[in-house]
């Protein structure tokens, strides 16, 4: 199946679930994430803020916040992405493609090590990933690829084998619930 086509499936399957579906495996996610070993040597976190129907990761922030952790989200500029280094959830407006990001412009997050949550469409177990075309993370993780990462999905998102491009970097933990 070429990337459009699976694009297409795997958002009609999330665009089915439930706002108690996406609650439910959101928090069943946020246990397995607090649990992980990529979570508890993290200082730093680069979160994604959620959009439509994807994991909530607002409750993971939070919990990340009150434990000490350094929390960063992104923001678009044109084709880059930078994470904004975030103390609370009170400057979040919609960005690019409607999607939530910092109204500032600062303070830049500059941890080179710090553990990324990756946003995608589709994984495989080897952590290749589809992510939604705008390939903001690839340029990311391809300028700063010190970073580990890891990936939160419905256990629609995961497939047996993805078919991934040379450009296309995979994820080094994928949970699943």
């Amino acid at each position: 199946m070429d990337k459009t086509a699976l694009r297409r499936q795997i958002r009609e399957k999330k665009r089915a679930m439930t706002e108690e579906m996406i609650t439910q495996k959101s928090r069943r996610l946020g246990e397995l994430f607090a649990a992980s070993e990529c979570y508890q040597n993290a200082k730093t976190i680069y979160f994604y803020l959620p959009y439509n129907q994807e994991v909530r990761t607002i409750p993971m922030l939070e919990r990340a916040l009150q434990e000490g952790k350094r929390v960063a989200v992104p923001k678009v500029y044109g084709d880059t992405m930078r994470f904004i280094y975030l103390e609370n959830l009170d400057q979040i407006a919609a960005g690019y493609a409607g999607i939530p990001e910092p109204v500032c412009d600062e303070p830049v997050a500059e941890d080179k090590t710090a553990l990324v949550l990756m946003p995608g469409l589709a994984f495989d177990r080897e952590g290749h990933r589809i992510g939604y075309g705008g390939g903001f993370y690839d340029r990311f993780l391809a300028d700063e690829p010190d970073h580990p990462t890891l990936a939160l999905c419905y256990d629609f998102q995961i497939l047996e084998k993805l078919e991934t491009e040379a450009f296309d970097i995979p994820v080094d933990c994928v949970l699943w619930a």
